[in-house]
């Protein structure tokens, strides 16, 4: 598996603290499902109001060999989202929930047990 996370920056500047940020969840969500395939972290700044501040919005795409993980964290009326860090752990931690979801589903099917197959013949 390739693991490859692909960062796209939309109305910010890129700087290595963000990255730095962003990358760091991306190990952790690696350390926590070893099956992500491929990823896509999306940070937006899609408004410029001065009345209420820069309200960030981040995107994540993860895809695993059983689901397609989609986050998109785009909380205009939330404070919270005013810092990008923010937004970055929230959208992360919420990836993290659907990924832990996807894993106990995956989990939770036992393997088919079938008594033919563990019949041993003795000659």
């Amino acid at each position: 598996m390739t693991n490859e996370f692909q960062i796209v920056y939309h109305n910010i500047d890129q700087t290595e603290a963000i990255n730095d940020a962003v990358l760091k969840r991306i190990g952790k969500l690696k350390r926590f499902c070893d099956r992500i395939i491929t990823g896509r972290v999306v940070l937006d700044s899609p408004h410029n109001n001065h009345h209420k501040g820069k309200v960030y919005a981040v995107g994540l795409e993860i895809h695993t060999p059983v689901k397609e993980v989609r986050v998109n964290q785009e909380h205009h009326d939330k404070h919270a989202h005013e810092d990008l860090y923010v937004a970055i752990r929230d959208a992360f931690d919420a990836a993290e929930r659907q990924l832990k979801s996807v894993d106990k589903k995956h989990r939770a099917t036992p393997l088919a047990k079938d008594p033919a197959s563990l019949k041993v013949d003795v000659a």
